[in-house]
């Protein structure tokens, strides 16, 4: 019988940066600021790490047609910048990922209906940012899965209990979250604690989910002190979740932490590739990162990414909420390894330009390289990707005939969570010559939300957007709005404004 991913939960700090499959190796270190310093303009201690970003230029279809890239299911970015914004200091560049501060949000995408895992669609309208241009959405979604039939979970919480975790908005925030996410969990169920500091240790043997008071009574004994031994701590987790291991359940380490590794095996390389020697044994890694001052968001997004997983920030505790309860369906993998690859039509697109996604960046090779890692989606997440395209010259079409030629053709591949080889699906999509007034609530909101980023970056491609004209797009599409996450991004983005 095959292995489904294995489920453990460890939340840590790190962040990477890949293209053409490869990672970035160049990282920027930046002045780490404690959360109470940073509301009254303190001073700078120890540093914050993140992987230096490249913005995607345009590129010419008359010399490349074709864009391959790996999706991206991490939304620490978000929650990270809005940690920078609440403390009255502007992000630093490298902080922004585009894609995932619009991947932050669930987008109304509809379900599967033809027995796939996932379910795509696509839209072209013009560019609010640029009347010359048009504007390309892709949305994917995860099959939607109810509580009571998800699979049978063997879960691994891995939890950095070293001293740089004494901060009230790390270790103590955990303790305090962690129990919503302990509620959620059946007695087909069951969960590990491993804790590190100078050492691993295992605070708690495989426990089922019924027995959530010595879950919570582990929790709640948690405390913070000593180095941070982080490869050894994963090396145990990984270990109980194999002890553990559910055959055709979900397994899964969550790694919790700042990602402050300093005793054992530390730099971003070394972690990376222990994690990838882990990954085939199909154990999934999700991390989630916390605090200020010495997060290594570098580390903790490239961890993920490589360990079939996705990145996450926690900066408070209705964050947390989110994480652990309102998206408790994304610890659950129903399609991995998942690659978008298109082709532009050379007779309507001049140029193209993926906004975003610049660490996720494939060759065209890749593509149908089963072998080769990619994104994955989780049960009834959403994804989204977007693209500035400027149109060939031509004649206007007509507005009242539909173009007998895509403007392009989506790609995609995807592998069962037990699978080793790809299956596809395909999807042909015409311009409308849809003006974006009247685009879909998902293409107007998910370009705001890029706009939003374009703007905190000073990005070179921010076009004519002002913060005014954003939230004036967000503004008017949030109907679709379920947990409030819409109508706090227009708060952050007065925030913005005003800094």
């Amino acid at each position: 019988m095959k292995k489904i991913g294995l489920f453990a939960i460890v939340i840590i700090g790190m962040t990477g940066c890949e293209k053409a499959g490869e990672m970035n190796s160049t990282s920027s270190v930046y002045p780490g600021y404690a959360a109470t310093d940073m509301i009254g303009g303190g001073a700078p201690i120890v540093a914050e790490q993140y992987n230096t970003i490249v913005e995607n230029p345009f590129v010419d279809v008359s010399k490349e047609a074709t864009s391959t890239f790996s999706i991206d299911a991490d939304g620490a970015s978000y929650a990270n910048v809005r940690r920078f914004l609440r403390s009255n200091t502007k992000p630093v560049s490298d902080a922004i990922r585009t894609e995932e501060l619009v991947n932050y949000f669930p987008f109304n995408y509809p379900d599967p209906t033809d027995g796939r895992p996932i379910a795509v669609d696509g839209e072209v309208s013009t560019c609010p940012w640029d009347a010359t241009h048009k504007l390309i959405r892709i949305g994917v979604k995860g099959q939607s899965i109810a509580k009571e039939n998800l699979l049978p979970s063997n879960i691994v919480l891995l939890i950095d209990v070293s001293g740089s975790m004494g901060d009230p908005d790390k270790l103590a925030l955990l303790k305090e979250a962690l129990p919503s996410f302990v509620d959620n969990l059946r007695p087909q169920d069951k969960v590990a604690i491993v804790t590190y500091a100078g050492q691993a240790g295992v605070s708690l043997d495989a426990t089922s989910g019924s027995e959530k008071s010595k879950i919570k009574a582990a929790i709640s004994q948690l405390g913070a002190g000593g180095s941070t031994a982080g490869a050894q701590g994963i090396m145990t987790a990984y270990d109980i979740a194999e002890k553990n291991y559910v055959q055709g359940g979900n397994n899964r380490v969550i790694l919790m932490t700042d990602g402050d590794f300093n005793v054992g095996p530390g730099s971003q390389k070394e972690l990376v590739d222990l994690i990838i020697s882990k990954r085939d044994k199909g154990i999934f890694l999700t991390t989630i990162g916390v605090g200020t001052g010495n997060l290594n968001d570098g580390m903790m997004e490239q961890v993920a990414d490589k360990g079939n997983g996705n990145y996450e920030y926690i900066d408070n505790l209705k964050q947390a909420q989110k994480v652990f309860v309102e998206e408790f369906s994304k610890f659950y993998t129903v399609a991995q390894d998942v690659k978008i690859q298109l082709t532009f039509n050379p007779e309507q697109v001049k140029a193209y330009r993926l906004i975003g996604y610049e660490n996720r960046l494939l060759n065209k090779e890749d593509f149908t390289d089963d072998k080769k890692d990619a994104g994955e989606i989780n049960a009834g997440q959403t994804i989204t990707a977007l693209y500035e395209i400027v149109p060939a010259p031509a004649p206007a079409p007509d507005p009242v005939s539909r173009p007998t030629a895509p403007t392009f053709t989506i790609n995609f591949r995807y592998k069962q969570p037990t699978a080793t080889s790809s299956l596809t699906v395909d999807l042909q999509i015409f311009d409308t010559n849809l003006d974006f007034r009247l685009a879909s609530e998902n293409m107007r909101f998910a370009a705001a939300v890029a706009s939003y980023g374009l703007l905190l970056r000073n990005s070179a491609y921010k076009g004519s957007a002002t913060y005014e004209q954003v939230r004036e797009w967000a503004s008017a599409a949030r109907r679709y709005d379920p947990y409030g996450y819409r109508q706090e991004f227009l708060q952050l983005i007065d925030k913005a404004k005003s800094l």
